[in-house]
């Protein structure tokens, strides 16, 4: 059976920022993610990271999920970072895993704006209590820079600026210098390696970008999710397929805790602020801990596809 959210628990109010304007789509989206395995095969937990994390500032209408082979037992949870996961654990052998999730959202359709006006980003260096120093300190762990690291940190403008300012050209900069490379291959590129080759993917870009904003003394962190974009002018019940440029996909991007103002979406593959166009599922200290779909499996050949239909509707 399939599982359906209780949706008193992540339904949410949202009041409409004053700093953009808001149009409302209603979103319907349908994912298939699907193993085929060459042979049958024992599966350990599986852990799914593929609902609405509870900081999305949208309208959650609907949600349900399927797990098949059937006849599994599916245990939901708040991990450590307060994402919604579902483990899920297999008795016997199968060839099949697959995870099928619906959902229904009601999407506030932005024009992209700049973060909050610099009057509530205090200045820089970033400038945390010590009661917020201790909770944030998994967001400010840094790994040891390397030559590329230090070099590339050396031209990074820090001068007069505010932490919002601040945040934004070097989330800007990141767009400019790497150059997104779509990448099959799995894991995440080390900072090392992305500035090395000057490309990488939209989970490398990111995971950099949070280990640069880190070494500038901020709180940051990786975040996996949907990214819902509606062409201009889509009219109600307007159906689009998967394509060359699809219209959703699975992205990452990064979140900055900026004083007085907190977590603030960077998208360093468009060099633009995170809008309601990123539907966040997971965010952690690092990109392993908001893997969309993570577990172990017996050493075979695997057919690995999945695919992300989308209905827009306007309000």
């Amino acid at each position: 059976m399939p599982y359906t959210h209780p949706l008193k628990s992540i339904l949410f109010d949202v009041s409409i920022s004053p700093y953009c304007l808001a149009v409302y789509m209603r979103i319907t989206l349908h994912h298939v993610t699907e193993y085929l395995y060459d042979r049958a095969v024992a599966l350990g937990p599986q852990i799914i990271r593929l609902c609405p994390a509870p900081h999305y500032q949208g309208h959650l209408l609907n949600y349900s999920m399927r797990v098949e082979p059937e006849g599994v037992d599916i245990r939901w949870s708040n991990d450590a970072f307060s994402n919604q996961t579902a483990e899920v654990f297999f008795s016997g052998t199968t060839r099949l895993f697959r995870v099928t999730v619906n959902l229904t959202i009601d999407q506030q359709s932005t024009e992209h704006s700049a973060l909050p006006p610099v009057s509530e980003a205090p200045p820089m260096p970033p400038a945390y209590e010590p009661p917020l120093i201790r909770e944030l300190a998994p967001y400010r762990r840094t790994e040891p820079a390397g030559p590329q690291c230090q070099a590339y940190l050396r031209t990074i403008e820090r001068g007069d600026l505010r932490t919002a300012d601040f945040v934004t050209r070097m989330n800007q900069k990141l767009h400019q210098d790497i150059r997104y490379q779509i990448r099959k291959e799995h894991g995440v590129q080390t900072v090392e390696e992305t500035l090395q080759k000057r490309s990488g993917s939209c989970r490398d870009s990111s995971w950099l970008l949070v280990q640069l904003l880190r070494h500038c003394g901020f709180a940051a962190r990786f975040v996996s999710g949907y990214l819902i974009q509606l062409p201009s002018g889509a009219g109600a019940a307007e159906s689009m397929p998967k394509s060359a440029v699809d219209p959703t996909e699975l992205h990452a991007w990064c979140e900055v805790y900026l004083p007085n103002i907190g977590w603030t979406g960077l998208d360093p593959t468009s060099g633009l602020p995170a809008d309601h166009s990123h539907v966040p599922l997971a965010c952690a200290p690092d990109p392993a801990a908001a893997a969309p779909v993570e577990g172990q499996v017996e050493p075979c050949e695997v057919d690995f596809s999945y695919r992300i239909d989308l209905t827009a509707m306007n309000e």
